[in-house]
């Protein structure tokens, strides 16, 4: 018998890559169950939390040398603090839009954001694309346009969404580290801040934690989780993949979003919303079909 085959870096980053975005798509529950918690508190515990859950995390792995190691590479640890300024704005959006009643917006950003993704991986890591890969992304394109064009004004949040997380991808495929060390790096150097705001809320007398019950003690404990798990499954995917084959996974999270803003949070939808929803997914289709077909020719471009 012969012995069996490694799974290629692909197929494990193609995994990674599901889980995160499945993941992603059910986030926006949590941040309902935490709407009477101000957004930027709401931050800050993530920060806090996940420096917590990851620090546990990398003992048991036995990593705490190879963190050592980034913490004394400056160019390493100046990356990751734009990576993690950069990711924070984007938490902050989303927490705030979600609290709002904005989840359609955010999935409208979600849906650009592989598009930007494609851009970036254009412009900066000299990816090209087959001629069905462009014809997707020109459907997309066209979905999205006429999205934005029905909203009769510029998506601030969608926008800001798509561009603040397609730079942080961008920054996490090249910097040379994992996604665990990363993750706890960025929150690390993030924490400062966090515990300052949260101690001041705490002596003030307007912090939600430890004055409000358990339960509400348990929701921003679980902020830590809720961060790194998805974060940490994303980091690995797009070290695997091309950036371009990463952009189309985001499709997931956002179509679970739009599913729950309709059906259960009852969110405004129409027609024409439904159509720009079908672009996408015919996009998304014929990407797919390319990919599986030049990867049986022995032509992938994952």
């Amino acid at each position: 018998m012969s012995p069996p085959r490694e799974r290629s870096p692909s197929f494990v980053g193609a995994a990674y890559a599901l889980a995160a975005f499945l993941f992603w798509g059910g986030v926006p529950i949590y941040f309902k169950w935490t709407a009477d918690v101000p957004p930027l508190e709401v931050l800050a515990h993530r920060i806090a939390w996940s420096v917590v859950m990851m620090a546990g995390v990398l003992t048991l792995m036995g990593r705490w040398r190879v963190v050592g190691a980034h913490l004394r590479a400056p160019r390493v640890m100046g990356m990751l603090l734009l990576s993690a300024l950069t990711v924070s704005v984007n938490w902050l959006i989303f927490i705030w839009a979600v609290a709002q009643g904005h989840v359609l917006e955010t999935s409208l950003g979600y849906f650009i954001n592989p598009l930007v993704n494609v851009l970036f991986g254009t412009l900066f890591l000299r990816e090209r694309l087959r001629l069905a890969g462009w014809v997707a992304v020109g459907l997309a394109a066209l979905g999205v346009t006429f999205q934005v064009v029905q909203l009769g004004q510029v998506p601030v949040v969608a926008l800001v969404l798509a561009f603040s997380f397609g730079t942080y991808g961008l920054i996490r495929k090249v910097v040379p580290v994992d996604g665990y060390s990363g993750l706890y790096l960025e929150t690390l150097l993030l924490s400062p801040l966090a515990l300052g705001y949260l101690v001041y809320l705490g002596v003030t007398g307007a912090g939600s934690f430890g004055g409000h019950g358990w339960e509400m003690d348990i929701k921003l404990i679980l902020a830590g989780a809720i961060t790194a798990i998805p974060l940490v499954l994303f980091a690995e995917g797009a070290r695997r993949l091309r950036y371009s084959t990463i952009g189309f996974f985001q499709y997931i999270a956002p179509t679970m979003s739009f599913f729950l803003a309709i059906w259960l949070w009852h969110e405004p939808f129409n027609g024409v919303k439904g159509v720009a929803f079908g672009c996408i997914w015919v996009a998304l289709a014929i990407y797919t079909a390319d990919s599986v077909m030049a990867r049986r020719q022995g032509g992938g471009t994952s």
